[in-house]
């Protein structure tokens, strides 16, 4: 899938999946770990993130002090540095980039720092963390950012008859 078709049809699913997202709060399955865990790795057996990049192009991880010291260590400036030269504090109070896409993004959709990302990126997109349940509305802004997470959630969806 495309870059253009993923932001269409994210787009087009953006209400059934937030409604869909609500009811998996309220109905809170014994087996919503197992479900997203499973659909995760099926997933992501089809799909190469260096194909689309879309989250490193359009949003920010937050930093955290070891990722800052971590990351700075890998480009060789001291936090102070590194946080004056990339990143910004946001509303929350985060440590986020100052822009998009990110600076260690490369134009074939490596990471400079790949050794070194934070424990965000690390983690991204997250459909395989425990306890799902507790971040169903970041997996839902996920959808409209991820290709795979829209595929997984779309999964999900057909597993529990949604």
């Amino acid at each position: 899938m495309n870059l253009d078709s993923f932001k269409s049809q994210a787009a087009h699913l953006k209400n059934n999946n937030k409604s869909f997202f609500h009811k998996l709060k309220i109905k809170k399955p014994k087996n919503l770990d197992e479900l997203f865990h499973s659909a995760h790795e099926e997933v992501f057996s089809e799909l190469n993130c260096l194909t689309c990049g879309n989250c490193c192009k359009t949003t920010s991880p937050i930093f955290y002090e070891k990722d800052i010291e971590r990351a700075a260590k890998a480009v060789k400036l001291k936090p102070g540095d590194f946080i004056e030269k990339y990143l910004k504090m946001d509303e929350d109070k985060d440590y986020v980039l100052q822009k998009a896409p990110c600076a260690f993004l490369d134009a074939e959709n490596y990471c400079s720092i790949y050794e070194s990302r934070p424990n965000a990126c690390r983690e991204y997109p997250h459909t395989n963390r425990k306890k799902m349940i507790q971040i169903l509305e970041l997996t839902f802004q996920n959808t409209l950012v991820c290709p795979a997470v829209l595929k997984i959630t779309e999964r999900v969806k057909k597993q529990l008859g949604l």
